[in-house]
């Protein structure tokens, strides 16, 4: 599977690829304020210096978010977005030729990223939180992301529950993202890749029945991005009895299994804060299904002076 990206190309028929997470954040779950400045702003040396490692170490695709989408994070306006954002980008594309995403929902930051040189436009809420983001998606010819997200970060809420309740969730992922799907399609958009929103507004139950069921989304023909990256449903299955739970920090074995098992479900995009480790759980896979040599595989990326 081939799907344009802008001027670029993501060529899935050559195996799983990695999309490596750069949060400018200050508050993100894992990574908030890794990169800011001594003066709360982002690091601008230090953000390049960090999408320019993943990228050796494996990446093909760079997302790069200015808000948190945690569980209750606060929203923030489009300006401050695209002042974290956008400079970056700028930055990066010069840098390399990797494949950009823009992590936003908002249409005016999706356009100044876009025209920054960004290539796809990674929306967590699968084209339902503004109107006008198809039509800049469209106007650039970026290639999308819908994901399945039922609430705003803001009012979501994390749940330990052991029960799916009475609608089963793969059936209400996979009914919205059809509906995100055919949104995009009258807005003339065909580069579409699906993700299920791991942790979003979703139990531990129902967190890994979507990943035991990965590929009940394959139904939709569309490739599938998993983001399971240390998130809390993977440290509520470590925690031992009477135990806390695991900061994100100790949840790296958990997330290399949970990966694992994205691939094995048909996932053919991780989105991963450790690069390195996701690379090789993707190098075991082709193995396993002979999908090429041996051969570590690196991704078609050159650099620029």
């Amino acid at each position: 599977m081939r799907i344009n990206c802008a001027d670029r190309v993501l060529d899935l028929s050559e195996g799983a690829k990695i999309m490596g997470i750069l949060n400018t954040t200050p508050d993100s779950f894992y990574d908030g304020g890794a990169l800011q400045g001594d003066v709360g702003d982002v690091d601008l040396d230090r953000a390049l210096d960090y999408a320019l490692a993943m990228v050796r170490h494996g990446a093909s695709i760079i997302d790069i978010g200015g808000e948190s989408s945690r569980p209750g994070a606060e929203k923030i306006s489009a300006a401050e977005e695209i002042e974290r954002t956008v400079p970056l980008i700028t930055r990066l594309r010069k840098s390399c030729d990797v494949l950009i995403s823009i992590d936003t929902y908002k249409a005016e930051v999706a356009e100044q990223a876009l025209k920054a040189g960004a290539d796809m436009v990674n929306d967590i809420s699968g084209f339902t939180f503004d109107p006008e983001l198809p039509l800049i998606c469209r106007k650039y010819q970026a290639a999308v992301i819908l994901m399945h997200t039922p609430v705003t970060p803001k009012a979501m809420q994390w749940s330990t529950a052991t029960h799916s309740g009475n609608d089963d969730i793969i059936a209400r992922v996979s009914r919205f993202l059809a509906n995100s799907i055919a949104l995009a399609e009258q807005h003339s958009i065909e580069n579409i890749i699906i993700d299920p929103g791991f942790g979003f507004g979703k139990s531990v139950a129902e967190n890994f029945r979507l990943l035991g069921h990965l590929n009940s989304l394959c139904n939709l023909g569309r490739a599938i991005l998993a983001g399971v990256s240390r998130k809390s449903f993977l440290g509520h299955a470590i925690t031992a009895p009477g135990e806390e739970t695991p900061p994100p920090a100790e949840r790296l074995a958990a997330t290399i299994a949970a990966e694992t098992i994205a691939l094995m479900q048909g996932a053919s995009i991780l989105r991963v804060h450790d690069v390195q480790a996701a690379v090789q759980s993707v190098r075991v896979m082709e193995n396993i299904r002979e999908l090429r040599p041996s051969n570590p595989h690196r991704p078609d990326v050159s650099f620029k002076n």
